[in-house]
């Protein structure tokens, strides 16, 4: 780095964070803001080379949305609806059953189930179909929906439902190879009035990183991640990392790390909210590289950087995460799924080998203690002998 004309500070974090071990918050604060983003390019590059080699990996998914009732009312998001007449309130049995076999006939091997936080708290439509089926809480029907997806497809499902209690994490242990939720920020300052999570009890950080914690001590393979640009500060986001390295350190389930942008809509509270730029996201996943280290698995949803999305790989990412041939992305309805036959073209001409993994990765998939028994056999007969899927094919 001697050629950069850079401060001394900020050419020594940058040494230190070549060493893929993490680097301290100090050194990351003076990275975010001042240091030129070639510079934190080639270094996050370097560390993600030397630790992940030229692979970057992607999980086959059918995304399988349960429910949309949530109780919080984030500023962002259009996933999220309030009961209407003539709407479903959940997907029934069948309709899961459905999606989840038009997903494995397509190739996939995961289902990612993504549903509100805990609408039965608020909504008595919810309440009401759940007792219909004889369940009291949404994250007992969504424990028995990933049971039936698992015994009558085989998919292996990943649940992504907000926050969840010791009890609710040892019902899904049993049927999710992995299970997630994301941190997004750190900053209590968001749940203020007009703040992105104003009125969303379930996005108070220190309740999110709970989640995370209990996860860890159960040994359960583990996603979270960053949103930004939602009007947190970098040294916000900064301190949303370190937290989330923090609870790796102590219980290492943590299997991978998003870095996802804040994306406008038209029908959203913040739709006149500016979005980070493609330079703040690529700055942002670099720091988050030489944060998390070397070993650490870090994704950016490719479709939420349209046709630039191969600028990804420079910062330092080894996954572009879930990628559907059947269903889209309801988080992010307006951004399509690049094509996999796509995905593999560009991943290749940026000098990568694009590798299809299950929901669980490699490192832990290997690991008796993150996969019940009840799963083993199932990811047994998708898993190749390297732990990645069995006999890859990444063209659609």
């Amino acid at each position: 780095m001697a050629n950069v004309a850079i401060p001394y500070h900020v050419d020594a974090a940058l040494e230190r964070g070549l060493e893929g071990r993490g680097i301290a918050r100090e050194d990351a604060l003076s990275l975010m803001e001042e240091a030129p983003l070639a510079a934190l390019v080639q270094a996050a590059g370097a560390v993600r080379d030397a630790f992940k080699g030229n692979s970057v990996s992607y999980s086959r998914k059918v995304f399988i949305p349960l429910t949309h009732l949530c109780r919080d009312y984030c500023g962002y998001c259009t996933f999220r609806a309030d009961p209407q007449s003539g709407v479903p309130s959940y997907m029934t049995p069948d309709e899961v059953l459905a999606v989840a076999e038009a997903g494995r006939r397509a190739g996939c091997k995961e289902a990612l189930f993504s549903l509100g936080d805990q609408p039965e708290r608020v909504f008595p439509e919810a309440k009401e179909f759940l007792q219909t089926l004889g369940f009291d809480t949404t994250l007992e029907y969504l424990a028995a929906m990933s049971e039936l997806v698992l015994l009558k497809t085989g998919l292996l499902p990943h649940s992504n439902p907000g926050l969840m209690g010791e009890k609710d994490l040892c019902r899904l242990r049993e049927t999710n190879v992995s299970v997630g939720i994301m941190l997004e920020s750190a900053s209590p300052r968001l749940g203020r009035p007009g703040g992105a999570h104003w009125k969303a009890p379930d996005k108070v950080p220190s309740l999110r990183l709970r989640t995370i914690e209990n996860a860890g001590q159960l040994s359960m393979a583990f996603t979270t991640g960053i949103l930004i640009g939602i009007g947190e500060t970098p040294e916000e986001r900064v301190d949303a990392l370190l937290a989330i390295r923090s609870t790796h350190e102590k219980y290492g389930h943590i299997q991978e790390v998003i870095v996802q942008p804040f994306r406008v809509k038209m029908d959203i509270r913040m739709a006149l909210a500016p979005e980070p730029s493609n330079e703040d996201l690529l700055r942002t996943i670099t720091v988050a590289r030489l944060i998390l280290g070397g070993k650490m698995n870090i994704q950016s949803p490719p479709n939420l950087l349209s046709e630039a999305y191969p600028d990804l790989l420079t910062a330092g990412i080894n996954d572009w995460g879930g990628v559907s041939p059947v269903t889209k992305d309801f988080i992010n309805p307006e951004a399509a799924w690049p094509q996999i036959s796509s995905l593999a073209e560009r991943t290749a001409k940026a000098g990568f080998v694009l590798r299809e993994r299950l929901a669980i990765y490699p490192e832990f998939s290997s690991r008796s203690d993150f996969v019940s028994e009840q799963l083993r056999p199932y990811v047994r007969k998708l898993q190749g002998g390297d732990g990645y899927a069995r006999g890859e094919c990444n063209p659609c």
